[in-house]
């Protein structure tokens, strides 16, 4: 069948709907960041002065807070990296597995990952209070009584901890069903012939699932850091009542530039904390298709 302009104009029809949605939510807000970044504005007034990169050389040479907040953020994804992908990446072995009542692990495991980061916090504020915690309680009970009053996020030695086993609590889930499903694709005929070829269970893991698995590593890896440095509102639930610069973010810095009235500033802070978080995605990926070259 040809494809005539008469075609070509209703097969555009079809997408011009997502396209239109595309450019207003996505596209011109990006563009309008770059624009806001390069003046001084307080979000509300007309009065805008244009500065050029000022703000972007204050915010990389003369701003400490901000590399702080990367480190907050590195410290996070960090742990969040290592522990949490590895509960999801065990847990999903153990699922995959022919066991009773796979289907209800399959749903509390991911139950977590649909809550808010409001909801998470508020939980994890009941088991990390001072006063009445689940957590404190427990400790108490075998013996560690000097956490009976101890409250984990008021701490400033502890604050961030806190947090982070929260995030990895509520992030889990999604690395859990990313990597089940990465399990179901490998044919089962693979790890029969390594059981007849006497592979113990590390062999198979270290042989089969694990090459196999590197794209759905890639996958987990780079959702977990985006996520990971992305964190807000678990932090600001938790957090207000507290010493909050022990657990600034950049995304808590970019708030609180704009409830200040920097809102320049904080477009420019934005862009630089964007196009980092690009670079570091972009070298996962370019390691990760290194690996799995490697590997085959």
């Amino acid at each position: 069948m040809k494809n005539t302009p008469i075609e070509k104009i209703k097969n555009f029809c079809f997408i011009l709907p997502a396209l239109l949605l595309f450019l207003v939510f996505s596209l011109y807000p990006i563009l309008r960041i770059f624009e806001l970044s390069v003046f001084q504005w307080n979000g509300i007034g007309k009065n805008m002065v244009f500065v050029g990169l000022v703000q972007y050389k204050h915010i990389l040479f003369n701003n400490p807070n901000f590399w702080n907040s990367m480190l907050n953020a590195g410290y996070i994804t960090f742990l969040a990296l290592i522990i949490q992908n590895t509960l999801a990446l065990f847990l999903a072995i153990l699922v995959n597995r022919n066991i009773k009542g796979k289907n209800i692990y399959k749903t509390i495991f991911f139950l977590p990952s649909v809550l808010s980061g409001i909801v998470v916090g508020l939980i994890w504020k009941f088991v990390f209070d001072g006063n009445f915690g689940i957590l404190n309680h427990f400790l108490a009970s075998i013996g560690f009584t000097n956490f009976q009053d101890f409250s984990w996020f008021s701490k400033t030695k502890t604050v961030l901890f806190a947090v982070t086993v929260a995030h990895i609590w509520k992030g889990f889930g999604y690395g859990f069903i990313i990597f089940l499903a990465g399990l179901q694709t490998i044919p089962v005929e693979l790890y029969e012939e390594a059981e007849v070829d006497g592979a113990d269970e590390w062999q198979k893991f270290k042989y089969i699932t694990f090459p196999l698995l590197i794209p759905i590593f890639t996958i987990a890896v780079v959702l977990t850091i985006l996520g990971s440095m992305q964190i807000f509102d678990l932090i600001y639930s938790v957090t207000r009542d507290v010493s909050v610069e022990h657990t600034y973010v950049p995304i808590t810095q970019i708030y609180e530039y704009m409830n200040n009235g920097e809102f320049g500033y904080s477009m420019a802070m934005t862009v630089i904390f964007a196009t980092l978080l690009l670079m570091v995605s972009f070298i996962q990926i370019l390691a990760s298709k290194k690996l799995n070259y490697n590997n085959k």
